[in-house]
């Protein structure tokens, strides 16, 4: 018996059919092991030595490996062709070693699509495993963890708030920040355009002025309103000729196939996915033999696959849309390095696959595939100048056609951020034609700041810069995201205070560590192990011999002088020049209350870092970090915002170092509401509303208990006999009525949300690949489980539940999903005894907690 190991279960269920009878196909559900979220797991002085440690809930999935591994003559590792493929062979061959169950023969193939073809001809071809792959993962492994456990700690005690760092998270997250420095640092300028509308041969068109007085008009030349409407009015005064018509041929080629980052960057502009739910996706469409590998920075085609993909072509459309020959593409990617095909279906007769996004997916990959082989379109931009009689103004009109579309028949890319072209079309004119002027529009304009990145145009620039591997954005992006370092707001992404913090942090005290090009540089060194030409420990020792001196120097300051150092390095954001020249460090509250010398500087707290003044505890005014000079939702606004209708007392709205907020009394009977981020109209109403709060619903027609919406730490809710039903926003807790109330507390009680504490998921992972539905680890009465919405999995009891991964929880519901419905009979309720209470035993006392695990990535 042969036995191949695959990385998921629905792999191994579709190579175990193509090879027969005589092999066992078990899949790993990824990796196998991994180091310990603890101190010393990577030694530095012991060579770097690494201390592994089998997954918990791995322990009976690797043990049905290694008993079948010890009945089997051969072991083929058939996992992904990538750098974390190879590592998952090698930590199985490592594992079976040590369990003494290894077979004598072990081999190492790869295939880069799951067809018959495929595997069986990677079957005929074994290779051993390659060390300088594997060096390269241990590498990255290291390092990504020495970064985060070392620089980690260092945050949790010298930055209050802060979560953990990581490599390549942090210099994802500085690119977020200074893109949210340059918005604010904008100064938009006033231009004007003047446009006419014109009439030739019964067709429409715009000419737009671009000489006025005999100078040629830049894009702010026409700066205010007053000499824009003198442009408009010579416009409109002036009959114009044609001068001149340009017309001239324009080739457009097509993109190339789809490489990993290309496929990221289109899914989220054509169809509004994000990174992590594509990768999700075309791992399905992976597994399930639709599409080659989808971890790759090749845009290379298999000559066969050219060949079928042609024949395809020819097949759909006439010969003019097949090129003479193949095209072949190379990659311009920085430090691509992955020698595997572009992303490509499988089989080009088969038009459609899976179903929902995954089709709409296919359907993306499938005509990028086929347009990259097409031939190129054809179009024609043509160019009309007019002149008036003074020859002092001139306006100019463009349009294009689309002579052959070629290639654009399939399919054309999308871009970021850019402005339309001109390519509406136009009549057929020569010179000396006088096209009527229907009207002339004077349109005021201003320059735009720098868009902020959507996930899109963030993974392209992490590619330019050569930061991180494709195959690692969405997980990147994603922990950004969970750490609440940044947020998302229609498809872009926004700084919070605690990024912009970090951020700061780190360039003042790690500036090395994220510049782009240091960053950048240390994947250089990484492809340079990966090519056999490095010892990977000379690599560890180089960076560790700067990094930890580094670390250890910023862990001897005392909070305080961290705090200093940042009030100095942020002092142009929080306190910037105010227009009357007076002091931007002056305390507003101490100026207003008659005080002196009250100065505001960065403080740290408990929960982050705030701004306050010197004079506390007589003064307590206090800013949020992320509120530069007091505006926005600053101290410029707290105040009396108006008087409760009922009891006419004073209701303030003030800011403290969580947020804003608004108070009614004062001291201990005073009542205060946080001001919810979701209501962009607070106004007094609102500020009674919320005072007011829990709102009684009414009472329930079941159990004729009252039902409460209130604000909670997660949010919105409802509450009813102990269970819990989450709202969806702040307006809901005031209106949401009778019967949706019910229907909610019913919906939320089905899926198990509905035991009283706290209701809301631990962690939300992502969508199983076989159900789709989204995997979270929930809170349970009889303990933490893991559920897709159709299967619920408990999670063994040495496990903590936010320590779990994804591939984790899918073998949980996979295997619980595999025993079918429980059979057991429902117990019935033993009669209550009415023997005297015993006194209750005294419950042990709880470990204590493990140290955080750090992100390392």
């Amino acid at each position: 018996m042969q036995l191949v190991i695959v990385e998921s279960p629905a792999k191994a269920k579709t190579i175990e059919k193509y090879l027969g009878k005589d092999y066992k196909v078990l899949a790993s559900y990824g990796h196998v092991r991994d180091l310990p979220p603890k101190d010393g797991s990577v030694d530095p002085d012991a060579g770097f030595a690494m201390e592994w440690e089998l997954y918990r809930d791995k322990q009976s999935r690797f043990k049905e490996i290694a008993d079948a591994a010890k009945k089997a003559d051969r072991l083929v590792l058939a996992t992904d062709p990538d750098r974390e493929g190879e590592a998952i062979s090698w930590h199985v061959q490592e594992l079976l070693a040590k369990r003494k169950a290894l077979p004598k023969a072990v081999d190492r193939v790869t295939f880069n699509a799951i067809t018959k073809t495929a595997v069986t001809e990677a079957m005929a071809r074994p290779r051993e495993l390659d060390q300088p792959l594997i060096d390269a993962y241990l590498a990255r492994r290291a390092l990504d963890y020495l970064f985060g456990f070392t620089l980690s700690p260092v945050l949790w005690r010298k930055l209050p708030g802060a979560k953990s760092a990581g490599r390549v998270q942090s210099v994802a997250l500085r690119l977020i920040v200074e893109r949210e420095r340059e918005i604010e640092a904008f100064r938009a300028e006033e231009y004007w355009s003047v446009v006419a509308r014109m009439q030739h041969d019964g067709t429409e068109f715009d000419a737009r002025l671009v000489k006025f007085k005999g100078v040629k008009l830049e894009r702010l030349s026409l700066g205010n309103a007053g000499i824009a409407m003198e442009a408009k009015a010579a416009v409109e005064a002036g009959r114009f000729t044609v001068e001149g018509v340009e017309t001239k041929p324009v080739k457009r080629n097509p993109a190339p196939p789809f490489t990993t980052s290309t496929l990221q960057q289109e899914a989220a502009r054509k169809l509004g996915f994000s990174a992590q739910h594509t990768m999700r996706l075309a791992q399905s469409l992976y597994e399930a033999g639709a599409i080659t590998y989808m971890r790759t920075d090749g845009v290379q085609m298999d000559p066969g696959a050219i060949h079928a993909l042609r024949d395809a072509i020819a097949a759909r459309y006439d010969s003019a849309y097949l090129p003479e020959k193949p095209r072949f593409y190379s990659t311009k990617a920085k430090n691509a390095q992955e020698a595997h095909e572009a992303i490509r279906p499988t089989d080009f007769t088969r038009e459609r696959a899976g179903s929902a996004d995954e089709a709409r997916l296919y359907d993306l990959i499938f005509k990028r595939a086929m347009a990259s082989q097409m031939a190129t379109a054809q179009l024609e931009r043509t160019t009309v100048t007019l002149r008036d009689a003074t020859g002092s103004h001139e306006l100019r009109a463009t349009g294009q056609v689309v002579k052959f579309p070629g290639f654009l028949a399939v399919y054309q890319e999308g871009l970021d951020d850019s402005e339309d072209e001109d390519g509406g079309l136009l009549p057929q004119m020569k010179a000396g034609d006088q096209p009527a002027k229907r009207s002339v529009e004077a349109t005021q304009h201003f320059t735009q700041p720098p868009p902020r990145f959507s996930e899109a145009s963030l993974v392209k620039r992490l590619e330019e810069l050569g930061i991180g591997r494709p195959s690692t954005y969405a997980s990147t992006i994603q922990t950004l995201r969970d750490r609440a370092y940044v947020r998302m707001e229609k498809n872009r992404f926004f700084a919070e205070e605690s990024g912009r913090l970090l951020t700061a942090f780190l360039e003042r005290f790690f500036p090395t560590y994220v510049a782009y090009d240091f960053t950048a540089g240390m994947e250089d060194e990484l492809d340079v192990v990966s090519d056999g030409r490095e010892d990977y420990k000379a690599l560890l020792a180089r960076f560790w011999r700067d990094f930890k001196p580094k670390a250890d120097e910023v862990m001897e300051k005392m909070p305080s002088e961290v705090t200093e150092a940042l009030d100095d390095y942020l002092s142009d954001f929080l306190f910037p020049p105010r227009e009357d020249g007076s002091d931007p460090r002056a305390c507003p509250l101490c100026a207003a209350e008659g005080r002196s010398g009250g100065r505001l500087s960065l403080r740290g707290g408990r929960f982050g870092a705030f701004v306050a003044c010197n004079n506390y505890p007589e003064c307590k005014y206090t800013r949020r970090f992320a509120q530069p000079g007091g505006e926005g939702e600053g101290g410029a606004e707290d105040g009396v915002i108006g008087q409760h209708p009922e009891t006419g007392e004073d209701i303030h709205r003030k800011t403290g170092r969580f947020g804003p907020y608004v108070q009614m009394g004062e001291g201990k009977e005073a009542k205060r509401a946080s001001i919810p981020k979701d209501l962009d109209d607070f106004d007094l109403d609102w500020a009674v509303k919320l005072l007011d709060l829990p709102r009684i619903v009414g009472a329930h027609p079941d159990t004729g208990l009252e039902i409460e919406a209130n604000i909670g730490r997660y949010g919105p809710y409802l509450r009813h006999d102990g269970k819990y039903g989450k709202l969806a926003s702040t307006r809901e807790v005031f209106e949401v009525g009778m019967n949706r109330a019910v229907a909610i507390l019913a919906e939320a009680a089905n899926r198990g949300g509905g035991a009283r504490g706290k209701s809301e998921p631990i962690a939300t992972l992502g969508a199983h690949p076989v159900s789709g539905g989204e995997i979270k680890v929930m809170p349970g009465r009889f303990g933490p489980y893991v559920t897709d919405g159709t299967t619920n999995a408990t999670i063994p009891r040495d496990a903590k539940p936010e320590e779990v991964t994804l591939e984790a929880a899918i073998a949980l519901i996979d295997a619980r999903a595999a025993k079918g419905p429980a059979k057991g009979k429902a117990k019935k309720k033993a009669a209550p005894k009415k023997a005297a209470a015993k006194k209750a035993p005294a419950k042990k006392k709880a470990p204590a907690k493990a140290k955080a695990s750090a992100a390392t990535k």
